[in-house]
């Protein structure tokens, strides 16, 4: 069904405002004496292996592996051979194996900017009782997650798959809910980019394979905390604190994500029974991917036609083995039912970026691909946020995902508090030598013994969470015995999230007017209450998910 994800800083946001079957085993490796060249990513017409592997031949390339469940082949070859095996008619698409994502969670500025468009969220902060910081998580409130929790926490059967940069699974407030045995790590850090700029930088450990418990980034952990950080007298508590989490890692160090471990990351939570997987990121360089864009070269069309095909298998792949597919919207302020331009692609290496024009044909992966629930972000106030996207096709639900300019001034408040690793605030010296918060996007709590650290987050990456935590619960009271542990159709999670979602009109006039840093934009909703481009079938609902009857 729908768009992308990434947590923003309140001055990024500003930016995004005025600019932003049956599974076939794999089949075998067959390592070549002498590599041809890069390796690549060839997808093929169904029924079509043995003419796309010919055609690699041909192309003089040597196929090195492939997976047989999605439809392609790793093959490698130089000079040509993209061109060259693009032409065959059994080939649909043509990727690299590098990097073509990306997924960045940053703090929240201070209050640096005035606006005076919206009421102030300050009261948001007040104490309350619960977990030592419920007071902070108007979030929580807003869908009626703090009374869901006390009815229906969830069943410790349900599997959620972060696929993101990671997951801090010794963080406190996640370890008890962190499946380590399950969990996977799909990616290996990378040093520096092609052109010897730095990526991921210094390796942390021997063969640059990150344990699975770990997250060098932030933006993992933050997704994982909202879904499911535990009742446990730390720090705060998830939509559902009771489930599994299960990392997926398909995120490099530097939030960039490769193709081929995010079709990984799909396949092997549908092999081992996950049950809804939270996608807080988008697959590109290409923020939008065209299969056909007369300003792309042939070579750049068929890889965005690989990333669309291949991804679009993987997801289907994961639907037909009971996933329910959640992922974020998007964090460029554009109505993705009539896109424009592309100033952002192609985003890797950097350097390539050029602008080009667009049309509604031309789409996000995977937050637009088939099957894929995708989310608008809100404010406190109930707005749909200044950066995040939006569509009457493409919107399905909405959810708290934070907006640090939702009112007076600019204030880390106004965002998503969730679980941050202690290393990586240390790295970005949000946290002084002594372990102090140094800002007031950084939040220490040390309540019930070792000392654990959150941070403010914006970005639809963080309203996607929210939404997934409701799928849990619903899948913990309405899933049966299965794979993994319980089982339920993504088409009944879909239907449950859209009955037991709170309708939202659209703001009168429909032509919603923001107004920050002096500048003014105009984005229109369109639809009805029941189903309209900012808040979708409207706002996800933990208490309802809770209480509905079947």
């Amino acid at each position: 069904m729908r768009r992308v994800a990434s947590g923003l800083t309140a001055l990024a946001a500003m930016a995004a405002f005025t600019a932003c079957s049956t599974a076939t085993p794999t089949t075998a490796p067959q390592k070549p004496a002498a590599p041809a060249g890069p390796e690549y990513l060839v997808f093929y017409a169904q029924g079509q292996q043995r003419q796309a592997r010919e055609a690699v031949e041909r192309a003089g390339g040597t196929t090195v592996g492939g997976d047989a469940r999605l439809g392609y082949l790793m093959a490698s070859g130089s000079g040509g051979f993209v061109e060259q095996v693009g032409a065959d008619r059994a080939v649909v698409g043509v990727s690299p194996d590098r990097s073509i994502g990306f997924a960045a969670g940053r703090a929240v500025a201070g209050p640096t900017a005035r606006s005076a468009a919206f009421p102030d969220a300050g009261l948001f902060t007040k104490s309350r009782s619960g977990e030592p910081l419920a007071g902070r998580q108007w979030d929580m409130r807003m869908i009626g997650a703090d009374r869901a929790n006390a009815k229906v926490s969830g069943n410790r059967q349900v599997l959620v798959g972060v696929i993101d940069t990671g997951v801090d699974g010794k963080h406190p407030d996640i370890a008890p809910n962190f499946n380590r045995e399950l969990s996977r790590n799909f990616v290996t850090d990378k040093p520096k980019d092609e052109d010897g700029d730095t990526l991921d930088g210094p390796c942390e450990v021997s063969g640059c394979k990150d344990p699975v418990d770990e997250d060098d980034d932030g933006h993992g952990t933050h997704v994982a905390s909202t879904i499911a950080s535990p009742v446990n007298g730390i720090g705060i508590a998830g939509v559902a604190p009771n489930v599994q989490i299960v990392n997926i890692r398909a995120g490099q160090d530097s939030g960039y994500f490769f193709l081929k471990p995010s079709l990984d990351a799909l396949t092997y939570a549908a092999d081992i029974g996950v049950d809804v997987v939270n996608m807080s990121y988008y697959v590109d360089p290409w923020l939008f991917n065209c299969a056909a864009n007369k300003a792309d070269s042939k070579k750049q069309q068929l890889e965005q036609q690989a990333i669309i095909t291949g991804m679009q298998r993987a997801l289907d792949y994961a639907r037909q083995h009971n996933v329910t597919l959640i992922s974020a919207l998007g964090n460029e302020s554009v109505d993705l039912g009539n896109p424009k331009v592309d100033k952002e692609s192609p985003g890797y290496p950097a350097g390539e970026k050029k602008v080009r024009q667009i049309d509604n044909s031309c789409i996000d992966v995977p937050a637009e691909s088939n099957g894929v629930i995708s989310v608008s972000a809100l404010g406190p106030s109930g707005r749909k946020a200044i950066y995040s996207d939006y569509g009457t096709e493409q919107t399905d639900l909405a959810a708290p995902g934070g907006d640090a300019l939702d009112g007076e001034g600019a204030k880390a408040t106004r965002s998503i508090l969730a679980a941050a690793p202690e290393r990586v605030l240390r790295a970005a010296g949000r946290i002084d030598a002594k372990g102090e918060p140094k800002g007031a996007d950084v939040v220490k709590d040390c309540t019930a013994g070792p000392c654990s650290y959150y941070q403010y987050l914006d970005g639809t990456s963080m309203a996607a969470p929210h939404a997934t935590g409701v799928a849990a619960i619903l899948i913990s009271r309405f899933g049966k015995p299965g794979k993994g542990g319980l089982e339920l159709s993504p088409a009944t999670v879909e239907d449950l999230l859209y009955k037991t979602a709170t309708p939202k009109a659209c703001p009168t006039p429909r032509q919603y007017v923001y107004k920050t840093y002096g500048q003014t934009v105009t984005q229109e909703c369109q639809g009805d209450t029941a189903d309209n481009g900012f808040y979708g079938h409207g706002v996800v609902n933990a208490w309802k998910a809770a209480t509905v009857e079947p």
